[in-house]
């Protein structure tokens, strides 16, 4: 009996002791920003503990099996200050939690995609990334992307006509048509729109920009032989609930973004961007008769839908829509004159559509279905030269994703269908002595493969192969390969890159040059493809000090080396730009470094290019055209918390550049000199999510007519009404025009745009 009643002490003893012992309680937890954006990939670690948790896409964690007690929860991030959380549990119930984590601005760790297509930190992609958050692109408000993209170290905003101001992107020395770029993943700026393609994305929409230098060819395809620019825009689920921006300068440009996101119950939510810019107001510093800038006049609409749907599975979809009026030309012109023979200007109505998304399908494998449509319409008057133009894209991509072990498996299907038609003579054959409208039409298909081997705890391994069959072109092989390798601390990081590349002359960008100017297009044949091989080094050097400062050195060498390159020819004929397929080799290489700073109130990122961008035809060397020799970007931010104020000062600094001259005779210079583009702002931020801001823009007031003659050829005389030629066809000097030239408005550089103030004001309700 007594022993019976110990046992029956203990047990209750033991009992009640488990009960407090093994009584286990969930955390479930919200991480966001102070502006209430939810963030995806933060590691939540219990201090003290081997537990924690990652937050998913939507911001959200869950941590189970903690028994009662008190304990600190720590939110870690590379992108935001760390935040320390207490939490107590006593029972059984779930606890709540909600860190608000203070960005520190520049990303040194951001999760990103556009490298293999997967989210994945910034350090532990293989292949190297640059990513720009919208606070990088906040410390000088422009009104597109396009222009924001100056102030990234190797990639060049270029304007190609000084009367429409149309332009392209240049990464590491490469011409526009070698980038891609995308929104969301998704390759819709292409082809027509590469020259307007990134303007009126609203601003208060991106997330983030991640910037891939050298080939993707493998998982993207065509047109991303010199790299590519991923817009990724916010998600509904974490964007603010209204955002609002608009700023103003002295030149009497306006710009406006709206932001708006909702919930529509429990599984579905949207997201609604608009933005509208607009410039009427001509002025004439440089007294040549033109508009120094383009007036404008663009509103575009962005909607964004995210599904929530069983096991997390992804379903997201977004629509676009731009409308651009814009035209340039000689001060005294109005609508009435467009495309008559008295006034010169130059008038362009840009129409564009674009639906993308992504959704994966509902099974056991995660196989995603990406698929985008786009449409661009473009009525276009050069002078008296009428060019009206059409293209119709449609894409759609299969890709399955495999963790086999150690090994990442990507596998993809893709197809792609291009319609284009124009009423120029590239669009044009001769059937019977006739001249009949041919418009292109391209069918892409393609598979590629890619393996992300992790074969040893510090070093990765990424192959793919990439198979397209172009309609006109045949078959296409790109493949690729990756190494990278990390100290055991994460501060130190090795890549390795090679991989091909391959690009289809796209009309449009091709001819785009002689819509401006006096200068007709000629194609000595059919343009092959161009090919290119590429090899990269980068190396990544993180240095902690105790007295709170953090540096990050991100370095790389590049070399490409191109067969076919398609190459205008300015020179042989002052009348011509002659295409043709190189005879010979050409080479893009160089070596760039980007710094990354924090310390205490101090953020920065300073970075340095040096390249030499060459063809070699019967043995000579040529320099490109308008391509600069080094290229030097800063962008440097100061807090001063306790008064709510930040002081911005970014810049850049362009090189000298080869200029096309059209005449023994142009007294332009045919080397520009090196000149610098600086930029100031102050910013004060109230408690109640406003911001006011405002600046000087273009500090040194550089145009590129410092030290030159004029930028335009023969403004005076737009239609070459008193250009003598001789038998030849060639242009003739004399007393009205003493330099031998025809009207031209290919010699631009640079802006036309000197100093100018700004002031404006952002709004934010969580």
């Amino acid at each position: 009996m007594k022993h019976n009643l110990h046992l029956l002490v203990l047990t209750l003893i033991f009992s009640l002791s488990s009960g407090q012992l093994f009584s286990q309680t969930t955390i479930m937890g919200v991480v966001q920003s102070k502006d209430a954006e939810r963030l995806a990939w933060i590691d939540i670690v219990v201090d003290g503990m081997n537990k924690g948790a990652t937050t998913n896409a939507a911001g959200e964690f869950t941590i189970s099996g903690l028994p009662n007690g008190s304990y600190n929860l720590i939110a870690r991030s590379t992108d935001f200050k760390n935040d320390t959380v207490k939490v107590d549990l006593k029972s059984d119930d779930p606890v709540s939690v909600t860190f608000n984590l203070t960005s520190i601005t520049t990303n040194f760790d951001e999760v990103v995609v556009s490298g293999t297509m997967r989210n994945v930190r910034k350090s532990d992609s293989p292949v190297p990334i640059e990513v720009y958050s919208k606070e990088f692109f906040r410390a000088n408000p422009v009104a597109s992307i396009f222009e924001s993209l100056a102030l990234v170290n190797g990639v060049k905003p270029t304007i190609n006509c000084s009367v429409c101001n149309t332009g392209d992107i240049h990464i590491n020395g490469l011409e526009g048509p070698y980038t891609m770029i995308l929104i969301d993943g998704m390759p819709i700026v292409s082809g027509l729109s590469t020259v307007y393609g990134l303007n009126g994305i609203p601003q208060s929409l991106i997330e983030r920009v991640e910037i891939v230098k050298g080939p993707a060819s493998t998982l993207y395809g065509s047109e991303a032989v010199g790299g590519l620019i991923n817009v990724i825009t916010k998600s509904p689920d974490q964007a603010p609930k209204l955002s609002a921006e608009a700023f103003g300068t002295s030149w009497g440009e306006i710009n406006t973004d709206l932001g708006y996101s909702a919930s529509l119950g429990d599984k579905v939510s949207t997201l609604i961007g608009v933005n509208y810019f607009n410039y009427s107001n001509p002025i004439d510093n440089n007294n040549d008769g033109f508009t120094d800038v383009t007036l404008q006049d663009r509103f575009s609409i962005f909607n964004k839908w995210n599904f929530k749907r069983k096991e997390g599975r992804i379903f997201n979809m977004a629509a676009r829509y731009v409308y651009e009026d814009r035209w340039g030309g000689e001060m005294d012109w109005t609508p009435e004159f467009r495309g008559g023979d008295s006034i010169y200007a130059e008038t362009i109505y840009t129409s564009r559509w674009e639906l993308f998304g992504n959704y994966q399908l509902p099974i056991k494998e995660k196989v995603m279905f990406m698929f985008s449509a786009n449409g661009h319409d473009q009525n276009s008057r050069y002078g008296t030269d009428v060019y009206d133009a059409v293209q119709n894209i449609g894409f759609g991509q299969f890709t399955w994703d495999k963790k086999i072990n150690r090994h990442d498996l990507m596998l993809g299907a893709s197809m792609r269908y291009t319609y284009y038609d124009d009423n120029s003579v590239a669009t044009e054959k001769i059937v019977d002595g006739e001249v009949i409208t041919d418009p292109s039409e391209i069918y892409l298909p393609g598979i590629f493969i890619q393996d992300e081997w992790k074969f040893a705890p510090q070093q990765t391994l990424l192959v793919g192969m990439r198979y397209d069959y172009n309609s006109l072109h045949g078959n296409i092989f790109t493949p690729r390969m990756n190494y990278k390798w990390t100290s055991k601390n994460k501060m130190n990081i090795l890549r390795l890159s090679g991989g091909s590349g391959y690009r289809v002359a796209n009309v449009f960008t091709e001819e785009h040059a002689a819509l401006t100017g006096s200068r007709d297009v000629v194609f000595l044949a059919e343009l092959n493809p161009e090919t290119s091989w590429n090899g990269n080094i980068n190396f990544v050097k993180k240095l902690n000090f105790d007295n709170g400062l953090f540096l990050n050195f991100d370095a790389s060498v590049f070399y490409t080396y191109f067969g076919n390159k398609i190459i205008p020819d300015y020179d042989v004929d002052p009348n011509l730009i002659v295409y043709d397929n190189l005879d010979g080799y050409a080479e893009s290489k160089g070596i760039s470094l980007n710094m990354d700073v924090r310390y205490k109130n101090l953020t920065g990122r300073i970075g340095g290019t040096l390249m030499d961008v060459s063809s070699v035809e019967n043995g000579e060397r040529i320099r490109q055209e308008f391509q600069e020799e080094y290229t030097m970007t800063w962008n440097i931010g100061y807090d001063f918390p306790k008064a709510g104020l930040k002081v911005e000062y970014t810049g850049l600094v362009y090189g000298p550049m080869k200029l096309p001259l059209i005449s023994d005779l142009d007294p332009r210079l045919g080397e520009s000199k090196a000149f610098s583009i600086q930029n100031i702002q102050l910013t004060k931020e109230f408690k109640s999510g406003l911001e006011i801001f405002g600046g000087v823009k273009n500090l040194l007031n550089w145009t590129p007519n410092k030290g030159n003659p004029f930028i335009i050829a023969r403004a005076n005389d737009p239609f070459d009404e008193n250009v003598q030629y001789d038998s030849n066809g060639g242009v003739l000097a004399t007393p009205d025009n003493p330099y031998a030239l025809q009207f031209d408005a290919d010699y631009i550089y640079g802006s036309n745009q000197g100093i100018r103030g700004f002031v404006g004001l952002r709004y934010t309700i969580k």
